[in-house]
Formats: C-alpha cells, sequence, structure tokens
C-alpha cells in the first residue's frame, strides 16, 4: 500500500489559517470602525437569584407611579411598608391609586404585609439580599478590566451614537450617558451574547438637556435579558418621557423615569431594581424579559 505524505508548505499555510480563524472569532470590534477589544464576556452573569422575579424592586423605600398609563409586566416589590407603593394596583390589592395615578401590575406587589396571606416579608427580603448579591457581582471588583469605551473613539463615558459588541464596560469619568443618538448592542448572532456597563455614579438616558428621548435597540440575536447597568448612584430614564431602554438596571440608590406631567409612555424591557432608594415613574411601561 502506497503511502502519501501531505507537502510540508500546506501544512504550514492551513497552521496559519487556523490561527486567523481563531483570532477573529474571540476578538472583535466594539465599534463601527473595527477596533480591537478585549474578548466578549463568555458566560451569563446568573446573580439576579430572586430579584430575578422583579419587574420594579424599591429597596426599603418604596415605589411611585404618576399617570394613568403606566403598566408593569411582572412583580414589583420593597421591604418597606405597603403605604410606600403608590399609585398602582394588582388582581389583588390597591396601593394609593388616585384618579389621576393608576398603575396596572400584571403580577404581584410584595411589600413588608403584602400580599395578603403570605408570610410577613420573606419574598422582598429575600429579593433584597439578591438583588444586593448581583449589584456586588456585577462590579468592577468582582469583574474587573472592562472596556472603557473613551478607546474606542468619542467622549468618555458617552453611549451614544454608537454600536458595541458583547462585553463588560467601564466608564472613565464614572458616568455613563446616552444622549445626542441611541445605543445599539450587537449580538453578532449569538443570542447568549452579554454585556454589562460599570458605572461609579449616575446613569442618564435621554438629552442632551430635558428633551429628547433615546433609546436602546438590540440587534443581531442581543437580548434584553443578557444586558446589565451596574449604577454607582442613581438612573434617570428619558426625563422627556418617550424612548425604549433596555436590560436589567441595579442601582445603589434610585431609579426615574420620565417627570411628572409627560404623556409618552417611555418603557423598559428589563428591570428597575433600586437597593437603598425608591423606584418614581411616570407613564411607564415594563416588560420582564423571558428567561
Amino acid at each position: 500500500m502506497k503511502r502519501f505524505k501531505t507537502p510540508k508548505a500546506y501544512l504550514v499555510f492551513m497552521l496559519i489559517m487556523g490561527v486567523v480563524i481563531s483570532s477573529s472569532i474571540v476578538y472583535g470590534s466594539s465599534d463601527s470602525h473595527n477596533r480591537k477589544t478585549k474578548p466578549p464576556v463568555s458566560s451569563t452573569p446568573n446573580a439576579l437569584g430572586s430579584a430575578a422575579q422583579f419587574a420594579v424592586f424599591g429597596g426599603g423605600a418604596g415605589i411611585t407611579n404618576q399617570g394613568i398609563y403606566t403598566i408593569i409586566n411582572g412583580n414589583i416589590g420593597t421591604t418597606a411598608a405597603s403605604t410606600l407603593v403608590t399609585g398602582f394596583h394588582d388582581k389583588g390589592a390597591t396601593y394609593t391609586e388616585t384618579t389621576l395615578n393608576i398603575g396596572k401590575v400584571n403580577g404581584t406587589v410584595y411589600t413588608a404585609t403584602a400580599p395578603a396571606g403570605s408570610v410577613p416579608n420573606v419574598i422582598a427580603s429575600a429579593a433584597a439580599l439578591d438583588a444586593q448579591k448581583a449589584f456586588d457581582s456585577l462590579s468592577p471588583a468582582a469583574r474587573p478590566g472592562g472596556i472603557d469605551v473613551s478607546s474606542l473613539g468619542g467622549g468618555a463615558g458617552q453611549l451614544g451614537n454608537r454600536t458595541l459588541a458583547p462585553g463588560v464596560y467601564t466608564s472613565a469619568p464614572g458616568t455613563y450617558a446616552i444622549q445626542g443618538g441611541d445605543l445599539t448592542l450587537d449580538g453578532r448572532g449569538d443570542p447568549n451574547a452579554i454585556w454589562i456597563f460599570q458605572m461609579a455614579t449616575t446613569l442618564t438616558v435621554g438629552g442632551p438637556g430635558a428633551a429628547f428621548p433615546q433609546s436602546v435597540h438590540l440587534v443581531n440575536g442581543a437580548q434584553a435579558k443578557n444586558v446589565f447597568w451596574q449604577v454607582g448612584s442613581a438612573a434617570t430614564i428619558n426625563a422627556a418621557g418617550g424612548g425604549t431602554m433596555a436590560g436589567t438596571i441595579i442601582a445603589s440608590s434610585g431609579v426615574t423615569f420620565s417627570t411628572a406631567g409627560n404623556v409618552a409612555a417611555v418603557t423598559l424591557n428589563g428591570r428597575a431594581l433600586a437597593l437603598h432608594a425608591s423606584v418614581t415613574m411616570v407613564n411607564t411601561h415594563i416588560n420582564v424579559p423571558a428567561p
């Protein structure tokens, strides 16, 4: 039987091509100019625990709604008394609604005493602990080496008019803003692609100024359940109303949607979890992502 020898030049060529292809899979660009960045996150930060069932959580400070167009598709909760939930109703109870402040909860309101018949504060307290754990697990201390968006061009801390690949992103000035244009998150065909945005202080969506709502667009397989905003202080989402935000916002302080008097609804496909302050909203639609 004859033995056929593979030419050495062919073997060398295939080896080189293998290295090039592997490099193109592991390393990708984070903007439209194909600048090379760090590898994307490789695994889901499975950190939300029992907090995952909540569309809105107001820590120990409660949740407030103004306007008659608020709809929450999921549970809301706080470790505070039921009196600190205002402007809402679920299928079992009403929480300080008026003719001008009506928020529909297509889920359950959990507080220190609600819902009726439950063991007081067990579910809400567990969610509060898990939300804090999630916040810590998404922090620079737990996930160091985030990409500074200013290294990709454009303003430091500015996410408007960017298209970003999956990855962990950090802000040199400590703040993030989506202003002057929308943010696009490109999943590159991977439904498990993850984005984590770490900021020492505030997140501001909308503007510049009080007007001009901005949005987050998910393309090429990107999913809201895989987007996380780790906010060191407070988040303000489209103060002028309107716009669509995506992802789970976990803020050390509070989360605010729109401002009083705005009729155009702000939409969040994700969650708003505040650890130490309230969540306030005006005509807001929140949809908990599918698992």
